[in-house]
């Protein structure tokens, strides 16, 4: 198994950074890696550190201004070779399709519900990781 699993997290709003933070804990599940965050307030940052490599998942909050993480999303997933998936935090459920729109890989509400996202983000851990490879930031 790998070291460590990198999640890069993106919200204009400190508060549901930390939410994502402690829904993860340490470690999303049992059969994966310890996850390191990586935190981006700005939609630049996300491009810079996108562009360095070493990103398992990103989890992008479809809320934040200026940016939101639904276009973002998609932006990536256009521009970003072998883009990592996408975990899309939605302000109401009604927003899924947008989400659909946006490529992303899975969803979950907002506020975080800690189970939830800890399991939606183990699975997008496995998913990027199958083969227990480990990732490495330049």
């Amino acid at each position: 198994m790998q070291s460590s699993a990198t999640v890069l997290v993106y919200s204009d709003d400190a508060n549901t950074r930390e939410q994502v933070r402690l829904a993860a804990g340490r470690r999303p599940a049992s059969d994966v890696p310890p996850v390191t965050f990586l935190e981006c307030a700005t939609p630049h940052a996300v491009l810079k550190e996108l562009d360095r490599g070493g990103i398992d998942v990103c989890v992008l909050d479809g809320e934040a201004v200026p940016a939101g993480g639904m276009g973002i999303c998609r932006q990536i997933k256009d521009e970003i070779f072998q883009c990592p998936p996408v975990l899309l935090l939605i302000g109401r459920p009604q927003d899924a399709w947008l989400a659909t729109w946006s490529r992303a890989d899975a969803v979950v509400t907002l506020p975080v519900e800690p189970v939830e996202f800890a399991a939606a983000l183990a699975a997008l851990i496995r998913s990027r990781r199958p083969d227990g490879a480990v990732a490495t930031r330049a």
